[in-house]
């Protein structure tokens, strides 16, 4: 079957996408790729991996008023640490406690602004 289209970003709407932005590249492991507009509307972190997905911050006037339909999970291989270092970086704990199910445990986190995502212990 041919293709709709290709993989572009992953784009998140925020406040402030240049601080957002700063986290997730610090988090990826990546850096800022391209911003757009002044002040910057548009902030775009570059693909963490060969041919992976941009991630986009795209500043708009409304915060964040519940629960994340689409969020990212990332492999990692020692919760306590990557949580560590997120806190660091300006990211907290979403709840006390970690979820494990069908042999897989993960831990709900926030970014700067309220987005759920997941850190998930490697089998």
């Amino acid at each position: 079957m041919d293709a709709i289209g290709r993989w572009g970003s992953v784009q998140v709407d925020c406040i402030d996408p240049v601080a957002l932005a700063a986290f997730w590249a610090n988090v990826l492991g990546s850096e800022v790729d391209e911003t757009i507009g002044d002040p910057p509307h548009y902030v775009v972190v570059g693909p963490a991996t060969t041919g992976g997905p941009f991630l986009s911050f795209q500043r708009v006037s409304e915060t964040k008023s519940s629960k994340n339909r689409l969020h990212l999970d990332f492999v990692v291989d020692d919760l306590d640490a990557a949580s560590s270092r997120i806190a660091a970086l300006g990211g907290r704990r979403a709840a006390p406690n970690d979820v494990e199910e069908y042999g897989y445990r993960w831990r709900v986190m926030h970014d700067p602004e309220g987005n759920e995502f997941c850190v998930i212990l490697r089998r």
